[in-house]
């Protein structure tokens, strides 16, 4: 099987981040550089938070555009899929998600299309403040046993160093679901990456520790509709203790 065979070469290795024209073909690429940013000013944000944030890195209007782009280019890749089993990873996941199943629906209705859409969730946790701990600890399962010879969309807010998503895909392999795809809002360019890159990528962004629509930095900016870099006021008020 293609997905098996992509965790293969994952584990040995073998897979390395394609070039900046390659990611470039997959998804929206922003630049590295606080000049890529917004003006915070220019937005609504929670006052809670209006004094935490660098920039806005990604406005909600255009994620909600690319979401909708995403939704058509992941039906036309599975055209004999009559159900299809959506994992969404959490607690970062589910916005996108969400928004993600709502315009498939939408596109499946309005053109026809028979197939189903099933939603399973997953929930692994790899941040601790603003570093990866390297470790993936998992918090908590649904029943897998319903993956098994299914057509599986592995939904994601953001792939950074890949770790995450590699331990999710190894989980999976004790189902044998008939295929394996992934989606992430984000993909981080990263020198830690381990070379994973999804099969749907919303958007490439720079090396920053981003927040909001779903991303967390200790529990808080979730709530946040726009993708937003934080600066170092809010990292040390949020920081746990």
């Amino acid at each position: 099987k293609q997905w098996y065979q992509r965790r293969v070469a994952i584990t040995a290795g073998i897979l390395r981040m394609g070039s900046a024209a390659d990611i470039s073909k997959k998804c929206l690429v922003i630049p590295d550089g606080v000049e890529s940013g917004y003006d915070i000013n220019m937005f609504n944000i929670p006052v809670k938070y209006a004094n935490f944030l660098q920039y806005i890195l990604i406005p909600n209007g255009l994620i909600k555009d690319r979401t909708q782009k995403l939704a058509v280019d992941i039906l036309a890749s599975l055209p004999n899929c009559k159900q299809l089993v959506i994992l969404c990873v959490l607690k970062g996941g589910y916005k996108f998600c969400s928004e993600l199943v709502d315009c498939m629906e939408r596109y499946i209705c309005s053109c026809e299309i028979n197939m189903s859409i099933k939603v399973e969730f997953i929930r692994l946790k790899s941040y601790h403040n603003t570093s990866s701990t390297g470790e993936v600890e998992v918090i908590g399962l649904s029943d897998l046993s319903v993956l098994t010879n299914k057509h599986i969309l592995i939904v994601e807010d953001i792939i950074d160093t890949g770790k995450t998503m590699t331990h999710a895909l190894k989980l999976l392999e004790d189902y044998s679901p008939a295929s394996v795809q992934c989606a992430s809002l984000l993909l981080k360019r990263t020198d830690k990456s381990c070379g994973y890159v999804p099969e749907f990528i919303g958007f490439s962004c720079p090396d920053s520790f981003v927040l909001g629509y779903g991303l967390d930095y200790n529990e808080y900016f979730r709530d946040l509709p726009h993708i937003a870099v934080i600066n170092d006021a809010g990292i040390k008020h949020f920081q746990e203790v």
